[in-house]
């Protein structure tokens, strides 16, 4: 069976949702990266919280990526592919502080508040209105986790 054509404004679509995905992927990994090597005075509480925020990014993979096929695409499909699309960057130094790792998060986090919300707008341009309305909880758990990590350094 022949792939179905696709307008701009849904393959426009796919391809934020594809960035979104490897966006979800990088964030996963550099939190649960911080979760393993945190250290500290907050060491406990530090932990625990980028263990729970890993685990809801990880979630969020498989949603994003269900979302492109059901777009009629298909999802990024290595490494390579997630690291080159994704806007956030690696981290492989496991001794920064525990301020330093919550900045980061902080940064990444507005980061991907903001691709969260260029996949809505193109969502709305391709009239996937499941799509749109699911952004808003994507955003709304980001939203959450930047006032969390913000509270870390007020």
């Amino acid at each position: 069976m022949a792939p179905t054509p696709r307008t701009n404004a849904q393959a426009a679509l796919v391809d934020s949702l594809n960035a979104l995905l490897a966006d979800s992927f990088a964030l996963y990994v550099k939190t649960k990266n911080f979760h393993w090597h945190v250290r500290g005075p907050q060491f406990r509480d530090l932990h625990l919280l980028f263990d729970e925020q890993a685990a809801e990014i990880f979630a969020l993979t498989d949603l994003i990526a269900e979302r492109v096929r059901k777009n009629g695409a298909a999802t990024l499909t290595s490494l390579a592919a997630l690291d080159g699309k994704s806007r956030i960057k690696g981290q492989d130094d496991s001794s920064l502080s525990a301020e330093a790792m919550i900045s980061e998060l902080l940064a990444d986090n507005r980061t991907y508040i903001e691709g969260i919300r260029q996949t809505k707008a193109a969502a709305g341009d391709a009239g996937d209105n499941a799509t749109e309305g699911l952004a808003d909880d994507w955003t709304d758990q980001a939203e959450q986790r930047v006032w969390f990590l913000s509270q870390l350094l007020a």
